[in-house]
């Protein structure tokens, strides 16, 4: 299914016909669908994004909630919708993992990554491998010590099985050999305040999520996955220089259905070029946690392919979960 990922994405669309490639565009209302709920980090993300793709394209852009499994039922229905560039899908990097995760339950996945084409990457957090601040452990170091000394002793927690929290301390776990129990939640929320509450003890924490907590001096982030320093916080070491070899990012994206024309796509591509350049916007997601980190579909093809594989590897080495 990789290998069909990059032909579709670097073609950017297909034409679908003289009509379509001629008609103006936009020409009316365009659809950001967020199969997450409202509130979320995808909803926070998607609201200013549209707001700001409104006034440059001059067309009203709504951005409608699909939640429901885990982000598959707004995802899967985006992937069949009409191809013409008027339904949208903001997306986190969970969505590289759905499908494979669907096979190992014996499912028939709901979608396919080849079924959507890139216009854009929006948002690019590492993870934070965060603990109270008041836990024992000064480094990656000493926790993956301790967690060998006493198996199965520590727990971490995750906003749900194959999740954005659950596969990056997965990672880790293969990488480093340390016994952590997963102690799934129903949210990223939930596993933060239990861990404040002392009944887990580390989490592999999205920044927006954590900072708060870290700038209260409530918890102590002791690395993260990303593969260069971290703006906000330019002292935590990314686990790979520690010699952990893993990566892992909660990215956001702007995609559209695989079929849709590539002028369609081009005019996307340069709205959202655009008002991710304007200062107003960029202030907006400093303010969400979330800084804006634009690359443009030639470039994130590449990119989410490689993000894809980590990803799907990792959900393999989990396994069937009941």
């Amino acid at each position: 299914m990789l290998k069909k990922l990059i032909p579709c994405l670097a073609a950017l669309g297909t034409v679908a016909g003289p009509a379509l490639a001629a008609a103006p565009f936009p020409a009316g209302p365009i659809t950001i669908v967020v199969p997450n709920a409202a509130g979320g980090l995808a909803d926070n993300i998607a609201r200013p994004l549209a707001d700001a793709l409104g006034h440059e394209l001059r067309q009203p852009v709504i951005v409608e909630n699909k939640g429901g499994a885990g982000g598959v039922v707004g995802t899967g229905m985006v992937a069949r919708a009409k191809p013409d560039g008027y339904t949208l899908l903001l997306t986190l990097s969970s969505i590289s993992g759905l499908p494979e995760a669907d096979r190992l339950l014996g499912r028939k996945p709901a979608f396919q990554l080849d079924q959507f084409v890139p216009i854009a990457r929006i948002t690019a957090d590492p993870n934070l491998l965060v603990v109270r601040a008041d836990a024992p452990w000064k480094s990656v170091a000493e926790l993956v010590a301790d967690a060998k000394k006493h198996p199965q002793a520590l727990n971490y927690g995750s906003s749900g099985v194959y999740g954005a929290m659950h596969i990056p301390m997965e990672m880790l776990k293969a990488a480093s050999g340390a016994p952590i129990t997963h102690v799934p939640f129903s949210g990223g929320g939930p596993a933060l305040v239990s861990l404040l509450a002392g009944q887990i003890q580390l989490a592999a924490s999205g920044p927006a999520n954590a900072s708060t907590f870290v700038k209260s001096g409530k918890m102590r982030p002791l690395a993260h996955w990303g593969t260069k320093p971290l703006a906000s916080m330019p002292d935590v070491p990314s686990l790979k220089s520690l010699g952990y070899d893993v990566e892992f990012t909660q990215w956001s994206a702007l995609v559209a259905p695989a079929a849709t024309p590539r002028p369609v796509i081009d005019a996307l591509r340069e709205a959202v070029r655009k008002v991710t350049a304007q200062a107003e916007l960029r202030q907006v997601f400093v303010n969400l946690g979330s800084p804006l980190d634009y690359m443009d579909a030639p470039e994130f093809a590449p990119y989410w392919k490689a993000d894809a594989e980590r990803v799907q590897a990792a959900v393999r080495r989990i396994g069937k979960v009941d």
